[in-house]
């Protein structure tokens, strides 16, 4: 009798654990899951290989020979990239090389509108500031960050100690190299890691297309499917001697990288194998309830209201000059990306009914938490502290939240605030130069003066008094609260508003820093900058913080759970910039009652879209001859060309630039997006909705080839 009870306990406390996997966490699939490649041997490469996957563990992450991880790179500060020759050639999606392509248009040479294909190596263009990173190898370092911690310490000093072992750790890694390192938390500082990095530092524009094809579909089919865009760029990475990193010089030569990527042109098919590697930037799957609450409700609705606001101000600009649009094209597309990926996420949380799944997982967890005496001493009322948590921190966020999305996006503040800081530094007078001409390069004061006044009366009408600046009292009164004329009034006076009177305040500090500072100090618009500053730093940042660090310590213990509940197998650790893989395969998808979508596209349906009219389907004459004749050359199939194509791997911000491989490691694809219905993929991963796309490959080659007539490049690739 008492062997049977414990029988049916145990049975029960099964059931109960796989009910609460589906209902809150669910047991990962293939799709789900950006999972940490140095442990892909011990937990993966079996169902990878039993998916299709024809290579071995070592064959993707190795630090003792030639891998996929060698040639997959950080492009710049926030995508992916890969090599695809032995002579430094990088892919990248389009918008990630956007920021370069403005730097080098004008009126004159438009390389935004028209394309850019350097037709030899003297003609590839020096990317300023832009630099492509390798992973070299990474490693746990768990116990060492939490060497000589203790039981009870304070969380103060525990953190403290963690970061000079984790300084120690960097130190012992690149001491006498070159190599950059970092120690980065996971599973919210249940685990740590340390990635090592080689990062060079001149690379060059090799080939972009024209911006109506690299972002053909423009804001109508941005986080859209069907897509049919072109989202891809060309970089070469140049070295020193002994091929080792160097600053820009013409002495300098293609970088000779340890491998490169082999390149398929066979097409995909339904059910074929691929996979991803890069770097996804941040995900929260493991969201409390009251914060996916929050985020439905308020912080997201007040997100995108405000670059509502700001997008319709630069569009309507960007429409009037030609110059305006070169100047904020890429700004504007930054403002956008996340503008419509927040909407998709909105209208997949509802669709899924995420709340409640949360709410049915963390009631398991609850259920589970209480089935044992030694579980409730540690996770006992953890849940309600996060529900408490949020409600405390609600305000605070939605300050934060305005300083990020009202207050910081005006151009004049940053650039104030910047160089006073630069000048308190005693920073030389040519850097400020320089610093200058790159500022008003791609400055449009009419725009930062109306975007000032739209976001400073938003915040004016949705935050309380007590997180109003001082200056609000000046427009309350003596503008009777008209933001536009307290507007005009600040922004005639601005130092930074015309650009002789910026370089008069430099020459100013050449002679006399001192007043040059104190003059500055006192430009209205540093000034009410500064109020922003000092309000936030005394009564928002201060409490945000401690309940930030709370809020911490709480998912680092729900994590804790979460691991021991699951014995740590089957949930992903959340992104982090660091270097992920994930797996599916190519595979379309239903995003409601009646549609199906195919997985692929062709350039038969982007004329389709073309003859439908619109600025954001145009398309070059060229492009337009080569489809009426079907030079496809030997890109095509089935008598037209594959342009794009979805898959299920699991992917995010940061894997823009991803090379999407199949099962030999070949790639096939080039990440850029994920559909409408699956945006909400950071927070919540639904394996019949979610899908990343791709721009065919067979699609870049005839660009570069038949289009570009840039085929030269070709020859540097292995293609199969």
């Amino acid at each position: 009798m008492n062997i049977q009870r414990v029988n049916i306990w145990n049975l029960k406390g099964a059931f109960l654990l796989f009910m609460v996997l589906f209902a809150g966490l669910r047991v990962l699939k293939a799709e789900e899951g950006m999972w940490i490649p140095m442990l892909i041997e011990k937990y993966h490469i079996g169902a990878m290989q039993e998916a299709g996957l024809r290579l071995d563990a070592e064959d993707i992450y190795s630090i003792n020979q030639e891998c996929l991880k060698d040639a997959v790179v950080i492009f710049g500060r926030g995508c992916t990239g890969e090599v695809i020759s032995g002579q430094g050639l990088v892919l990248t999606n389009h918008h990630c090389g956007e920021g370069v392509i403005q730097s080098h248009s004008s009126v004159e040479h438009d390389y935004l509108t028209d394309g850019y294909w350097a037709m030899g190596r003297d003609e590839e263009l020096p990317a300023e500031g832009l630099s492509v990173t390798f992973l070299r190898y990474m490693k746990d370092v768990t116990g060492p960050v939490n060497e000589g911690l203790e039981e009870g310490m304070d969380p103060f000093e525990r953190e403290r100690r963690q970061e000079m072992n984790q300084g120690e750790i960097i130190r012992e890694a690149t001491a006498g190299t070159h190599l950059e390192a970092e120690v980065r938390p996971f599973y919210y500082g249940n685990a740590y890691y340390l990635f090592v990095y080689e990062k060079f530092r001149d690379v060059r524009l090799v080939g972009a297309p024209p911006e109506s094809i690299g972002n053909f579909g423009a804001d109508s089919d941005n986080w859209v499917w069907p897509r049919h865009t072109g989202d891809f760029s060309l970089f070469r990475i140049y070295a020193g001697k002994e091929n080792q990193p160097a600053d820009y010089s013409p002495s300098n030569r293609p970088y000779r990288p340890r491998t490169h990527l082999a390149i398929s042109t066979g097409g995909v098919q339904e059910g074929d194998f691929t996979m991803v590697l890069g770097y996804p930037a941040t995900t929260t799957l493991y969201l409390h309830s009251a914060a996916v609450e929050a985020m439905l409700e308020t912080r997201l609705p007040l997100k995108i209201g405000l670059r509502t606001t700001r997008m319709e101000i630069m569009e309507r600009y960007m429409k009037e000059s030609d110059v305006v649009r070169i100047q904020y094209a890429h700004k504007y597309r930054r403002v956008s990306n996340a503008w419509k990926s927040w909407q998709g996420v909105i209208l997949g949380l509802n669709r899924n009914h995420t709340l409640e799944r949360k709410l049915e997982g963390e009631s398991g967890f609850r259920n589970w938490v209480n089935e044992n005496g030694e579980r409730q001493m540690k996770y006992d009322r953890l849940l309600d502290d996060f529900a408490l948590l949020y409600r405390e921190m609600e305000p605070y966020s939605v300050a934060a939240d305005m300083m990020r999305e009202a207050v910081e996006p005006v151009e004049l503040f940053r650039q104030s605030d910047q160089v006073l800081g630069m000048m308190q530094l005693g920073v030389p007078v040519a850097e400020l130069e320089r610093q200058a001409e790159q500022f008003y390069r791609d400055f449009h004061m009419p725009v930062d003066r109306e975007i000032f006044a739209a976001m400073m009366k938003a915040y004016h009408q949705g935050m309380p008094e007590e997180f109003y600046p001082d200056f609000f009292r000046d427009i309350d009164s003596r503008y009777r609260g008209d933001f536009n004329r307290f507007a005009d009034a600040v922004y005639g006076k601005a130092i930074f508003g015309q650009k002789e009177r910026a370089l008069e305040l430099l020459s100013l500090y050449e002679k006399k820093p001192e007043k040059a500072i104190g003059k500055l100090k006192g430009d209205p618009l540093t000034t009410c900058y500064r109020q922003f500053r000092e309000l936030y730093e005394l009564h928002v940042y201060p409490g945000h913080a401690r309940l930030m660090q709370d809020e911490a310590a709480n998912y680092k213990k729900y994590m804790a759970g979460l691991l021991e509940m699951t014995t740590g197998r089957l949930l992903s650790p959340d992104a982090n910039r660091t270097m992920r893989l994930t797996w599916g395969q190519v595979k379309g998808y239903s995003p409601r009652d009646g549609v199906y979508y195919h997985y692929a596209t062709t350039l038969s349906g982007l004329m389709e879209k073309n003859r439908e009219g619109g600025a954001d389907y145009a398309v070059p004459e060229k492009l337009a001859v080569l489809c009426r004749n079907r030079d496809y050359g030997r890109y095509g199939a089935d008598g037209t060309m594959p342009v794009c194509f979805i898959a299920t791997n699991h992917t995010s911000g940061g894997n823009s630039g991803s090379p999407v491989l199949d099962a030999y490691g070949r790639l096939i694809g080039l990440n850029f997006d994920r559909e409408w219905e699956g945006t909400m993929s950071d927070i919540y991963y639904d394996p019949s909705l979610c899908r990343n796309i791709a721009v065919d490959i067979r699609y870049v080659l005839f660009m570069i080839d038949k289009f570009a007539g840039a085929g030269y490049l070709l020859e540097e690739m292995e293609l199969f």
